[in-house]
Order: structure tokens, then sequence, then C-alpha cells
């Protein structure tokens, strides 16, 4: 019994030092900051109306009479513009080095994960109404601009693709950056998902997700094409606001085949498009040739 009992202690003692070697290990090999980005960050002015929260940027060195208005992506807010170790604060330095006049950026925020849609029968459905009801609120705290342009990443790059292919009467760019387009509808059946997937190499977790929102704001097929970029695209004409649309192609959404294809159909209705393929992952962006598309001479 009491060497059962000694090999018990020393069982528990080498067990113990085994985790606490491991926890060492792990925060020695952690990273011990974080990459920031060297820039002035711009003033700011937040604002909420009903479901909607936006605010307001503006350089500390002046603006220029557009208005960029920015969707954010899943799990962000609208305070995500200044953050020192996001992309937009590459875009900010990049603007303030070359001397560049920026135009005053509207961060659209719905909440942590929302899909811009127009009115259907999903009790979720109708941001998109909600926010071109609210525009001329946004505007009336800037004054009307020269050009309207929009940009997005993730699901934010999704919602200005909606917005921007079902009212391009209103805006002059969008810029999606790793867009959700599919090529197959939440809708489709499971063996069509699942070739999708081993297509694409996107993440099956993550699938679920994607698949979970659309349906909280589309209750069909039918009302899946209203908001699809695939679907909207095909309405296109020389009319419509000049693209820019950039995706890796390990982007673990499995977002760079239905981007691919959006660019190439908009190329053949005569919409200005500029592509950016990036060999890399979810969100990888091209900052200057992202910056200079948001300004328009």
């Amino acid at each position: 019994m009491t060497i059962s009992v000694k090999k018990i202690i020393v069982f528990f003692i080498f067990f113990l030092l085994l985790v606490s070697i491991y926890l060492v290990w792990g925060k020695l090999t952690s990273p011990y900051g974080v990459q920031k980005v060297s820039f002035v960050p711009s003033k700011s002015e937040k604002f909420t109306q009903g479901q909607l929260s936006f605010t307001i940027y503006r350089a500390r060195t002046g603006v220029n009479q557009d208005i960029i208005y920015h969707f954010h992506g899943r799990n962000l807010d609208d305070a995500i513009w200044n953050d020192d170790t996001y992309y937009t604060s590459l875009i900010q330095s990049y603007w303030q080095k070359s001397n560049i006049t920026p135009p005053t950026v509207v961060l659209i925020s719905y909440g942590p994960a929302w899909l811009l849609t127009p009115k259907n029968s999903m009790v979720e459905s109708g941001l998109m109404d909600d926010f071109i009801s609210k525009m001329p609120l946004i505007e009336s705290k800037i004054g009307r601009p020269k050009n309207r342009i929009l940009v997005g990443e993730s699901m934010g790059g999704l919602n200005v693709l909606i917005l921007g292919l079902s009212h391009p009467e209103l805006f002059s760019r969008v810029a999606s950056l790793c867009p959700g387009v599919y090529l197959d509808s939440p809708f489709s059946d499971f063996e069509k998902i699942q070739e999708a997937l081993k297509r694409t190499g996107a993440d099956p977790k993550i699938a679920l997700g994607i698949y979970l929102l659309a349906k909280t704001y589309v209750s069909n097929e039918e009302e899946w094409k209203e908001i699809s970029p695939i679907d909207l695209i095909e309405e296109a004409n020389i009319h419509y606001p000049e693209l820019y649309l950039s995706c890796g192609l390990y982007d673990k959404y499995g977002n760079y085949e239905g981007t691919e294809t959006l660019v190439n159909t908009a190329n053949s209705k005569g919409v200005k498009t500029r592509w950016h393929p990036l060999y890399g992952g979810h969100c990888a962006i091209d900052i200057v040739s992202l910056a200079d598309f948001l300004l328009i001479d």
C-alpha cells in the first residue's frame, strides 16, 4: 500500500513538472508584443441612430470633398479605423507620408455580425433600407460629397458589394477586400456545398458560420439571389461604379473562386474593374493600390 502511494505521489510530481515545463515553454515561445503602425490618428466623432452606429473620421491635416463609407469585418466595430494594428492605419500612414489630403471616412456598424439586405421575409432583414434612409442624416454632419466611395473587408466586403451593385447610382467606387462571394448558395444541397469546400479549401467550421449567418437574413433561394454579388453583377453595365477586388489564394473562407468569377463577369459587362489576387490567406491586402484607389482626382 505504501509503495502504491509513493508511486502515485511520484507520478503526480512528474505530471506537475511536465505541465510546468509546457506552460513555461508556451510563455517563452509566444509573441512578446505586436507590430504597430506609426501614424497620426484621425479626429473622430461617434453617433448612434437606432440600430446604426457610425463614426466620422477626419484627417487632422484636412479632408477633401469625398466620403468613404467603410463597412467593417465580422466581430469588429466602428472604432477600427484608428486601430494601429489594423490595415486601416497603414492606409492612413501611406496618405500622410505621401502628403495626400484624404476623404472623410464614415465607419458603419450594425453590430458584430450582419448582412446589408433589403427587407424580405426574415425579421432581421432590411438593414440596406435602413442605411439608405439614414444617409441624408450622416451627410448632414459632413456636407454633400463630390464622390461616395465604399470599402469593406470580409463580411464588410460582401456588404459593400451588395450595396454598390444594388444602388450603383449612389457610388463612384467600390473596394471589396476578401469578400464572402460564393458560386453556390446557402440553399444548395449538401453534396454541392461539400464539393465547393473541397474545391476552394474552405474551413468547414467557418463555412458553417457563414451558412448560419446567411440564413439569419434570407429564407430562400430567391431572397439569396437579391443579395448575391454573382447574381447582382449580371445586371451591371459600363455605368456601374468602378470596382476594386482582392482576395488571397488560400483564403480559409473559400472566397477566392467566387471573387475571381465576379471579376470576370464584371469585365464582360464593361464594368471598370481592378483585380488584385494575392498569394496569402484571408484578407491579405495590397495597401498602396487600395489607398490609391480610394482617392479620386
